[in-house]
């Protein structure tokens, strides 16, 4: 494409140096020269040179100066443009009002829309085809869909084109039965549908309109010796949206040897958009070994959205290939790359996405919120609220998103009154009643300990969705307030709010904590039955929770053995922490087993084992875990505490020394166990005395 638009620059300036030279007075070489210009790299100020030198402009020169600026999406330059050519009486033609039209059309000025159907109108040519066409399309995609029907219905000649623009406008707002039956009533009017009329059918499929997708697939069939390679592309797509990828692949498969590029990038989206990552990764191998065209961002963005997070060496091959191409200052395949990068389980790989996005030239919405949530996911809460502060810096357009990844950091660091000024912007915003901000706002309020305020933010949610419920369910259960939890559910069930896996993992939390094994064990039994929610891995979990914190191992190992799935870590992990806190040191070590092939580089694994067999004093086996630990590479991650004190957060982790009013801190710690020491060595009136006396 390149090489073709640098042929037709050098084609178009021999033809201007041969009109110089030989002087033609004719505008028609000159109309002809001022188009070829505007379609080359150099457009728009080539057509204005080339028009300025036009010995004798025409009309047909003013029009393809108008068309000029129109392609080069110059709207204002061309209104006033048509302002100067109506003035010299050149603008009531048909070639002029379409390029118009298609002007106000593109930058959706049903304004200038409208004055033009008056001046179409007073120059008699509303009535004729090609300007009452491009009349219709302009109201149609400027959304005044009653306007363009009238049009339409008014038009005592029509083409395919009228046709097309009207079931495109039915089609964009959502009313596919309009559209369906003006097709049937322009087959009946003897019209042939071309590539546009199934290019603006098939957008209307969807996953539950598969019989649909057959009978518009069943038209395709029948005019396919009039149809090109686009429909099928776009049959491949629809197709796979309604969830038939059997399909997807006969048409492609049918295709053969004429497939585009954009062949088997509809394949290979599909593959993406169903989750298929095994077969998008073995079709994009073959896509590179068998298509023989270039891939392109459309190509890169699908396959890095299937890269497996656990598996992040096939993601920096992948990016190489990105660079190989030159695609690495795309926005849309960086903004994929950082994704990519942030659902690495590394916290190395965020300097990989950092780079990525210092990368780029432009950065969208999308790459600083992937940014921000990448380091909120990964628990890296200040760099996430220091990015946030950037974003500010940087007059960003926050959106639900980036409020939501910061009200989470707050929460994470305990950063309230961070936390409450982002809640400011939050209703100064208007984003307040929706359900990811109001969600996080529940959570930060709950997490710091802030029920009320955390009510309060639940009140003003939009609570149509189960996101908010989910929330305070999830509030209230860590703090445990399990009849609170309960009357939150029934009211869900009672207002028919719809209930979700997270609602029950809330909601057995809630039972968990409170101790309730009875009324889990229920809940456990009756999700599926009565409610219609399969059991997932995480409502295991829970309910292996609860009966640890209740002391009943027997029934935690029950429960898994009745998993109709291979319990994953978090599963096992929690029953280790169950046996911990139980002294069971026989079922901590074949849980232990489990887990160190699970994952084998897990070190809490190793730390709950260490310290079980410290408390019961097994020192040999302890030392087999600390070398086996050691001789691994791994090591125990130090806790972290963190406190705000006159807005600014200090952070500590264990033995730390790193603060710069160090010396204070351990003073004031001696002084505490100093104490601490009292209290516990004498009786409570002599201890208070003793500090009375001390101050």
């Amino acid at each position: 494409m390149r090489h073709r638009r640098h042929h037709l620059t050098i084609a178009a300036a021999k033809s201007h140096a041969t009109l110089l030279k030989s002087r033609v007075i004719s505008p028609t070489p000159w109309n002809q020269l001022l188009t070829a210009y505007s379609h080359t790299p150099l457009g728009l100020a080539a057509a204005r040179r080339v028009f300025d030198e036009i010995p004798r402009p025409d009309a047909a020169s003013w029009n393809s100066f108008l068309t000029a600026h129109v392609s080069a999406g110059a709207h204002h330059a061309a209104w006033s443009l048509l302002r100067a050519m109506h003035a010299l009486g050149v603008a009531s033609n048909t070639f002029a009002l379409g390029s118009a039209f298609r002007s106000a059309a593109t930058s959706r000025c049903p304004a200038l829309g409208t004055q033009l159907h008056s001046l179409a109108l007073k120059c008699s040519l509303a009535d004729n085809v090609f300007s009452a066409s491009a009349m219709l399309d302009m109201y149609a995609k400027c959304g005044r869909i009653r306007d363009a029907r009238c049009v339409f219905d008014g038009m005592p000649e029509r083409n395919t084109v009228s046709w097309n623009a009207l079931i495109a406008s039915y089609v964009e707002s959502g009313k596919v039965e309009q559209a369906l039956e003006l097709f049937l009533h322009m087959e009946r009017e003897g019209f042939v549908p071309d590539e546009a009329t199934f290019a603006a059918l098939l957008p209307a499929v969807d996953g539950s309109n598969h019989l649909l997708m057959r009978q518009l697939h069943g038209k395709i069939m029948k005019y396919g010796s009039t149809l090109g390679l686009t429909v099928l592309n776009a049959a491949i797509t629809a197709y796979s949206q309604c969830g038939a990828l059997a399909e997807c692949r006969r048409i492609f498969d049918g295709i053969g040897y004429s497939r585009d590029l954009i062949s088997w990038n509809a394949m290979l989206g599909a593959y993406t958009y169903h989750g298929m990552d095994y077969e998008a990764m073995r079709f994009f191998v073959r896509m590179m070994q068998e298509s023989g065209v270039q891939l392109d961002m459309y190509s890169f963005t699908s396959i890095i959205s299937v890269c497996p997070e656990h598996d992040d060496q096939r993601g920096i091959v992948i990016h190489g290939m990105v660079i190989k191409n030159g695609l690495e200052g795309v926005t849309p395949v960086c903004n994929a790359l950082i994704s990519m990068y942030t659902r690495f389980s590394e916290k190395c790989m965020m300097e990989d996405a950092h780079r990525c996005f210092d990368s780029l030239l432009l950065k969208d919405t999308v790459s600083w919120n992937s940014m921000l949530t990448g380091y909120s996911q990964h628990g890296m809460s200040a760099d996430a609220l220091r990015f946030f502060t950037c974003m500010h810096s940087e007059n960003i357009r926050t959106d639900e998103y980036a409020f939501s990844a910061a009200l989470r950091s707050c929460a994470d660091l305990a950063v309230l009154l961070l936390g409450r000024q982002i809640h400011g912007s939050i209703i100064h915003s208007g984003f307040a009643s929706n359900s990811f901000v109001s969600s996080s706002l529940i959570f930060m309020y709950s997490k710091t300990g802030i029920l009320d305020d955390a009510k309060m933010s639940f009140e003003e949610a939009d609570k149509s969705s189960s996101v908010p419920w989910n929330s305070m369910m999830f509030g209230y259960a860590q703090h445990g307030h399990a009849q609170t939890v309960y009357n939150l559910f029934n009211e869900m069930v009672e207002l028919k709010v719809p209930l979700d896996h997270v609602t029950f993992v809330g909601l057995i939390t809630a039972c968990s904590h409170a101790g309730l094994v009875d009324e889990g064990s229920e809940i456990l039994n009756a999700m599926e039955t009565r409610y219609g929610v399969p059991l997932r891995m995480e409502h295991y979990a829970c309910g292996i929770d609860m009966y640890g914190r209740a002391g009943q191992l027997d029934r935690a190992k029950e429960l898994i053995d009745s998993m109709p799935f291979e319990p994953d870590a978090m599963v096992w992990m929690t029953l280790l922490g169950a046996c911990r806190i139980h002294g069971n040191m026989e079922l901590a070590s074949e849980v232990a087993s489990h887990l160190l092939v699970a994952e084998p580089r897990q070190h809490s694994t190793y730390v709950l084992l260490s310290s079980m067999y410290s408390g019961l004093e097994m020192w040999s086996d302890r030392a087999i875990v600390q070398r086996a630990m050691k001789n691994r590479g791994l090591s125990k991650v130090p806790g972290w505490s963190w406190i705000e004190v006159k807005n600014e957060v200090h952070s500590f982790n264990a033995e730390d020394r790193s603060h710069p009013r160090m010396y204070e801190i351990y003073e004031v710690l001696s002084l505490v166990f100093q104490v601490a020491k009292m209290f516990s060595s004498c009786e409570d009136d002599e201890a208070i005395t003793a500090i009375s006396s001390g101050a």
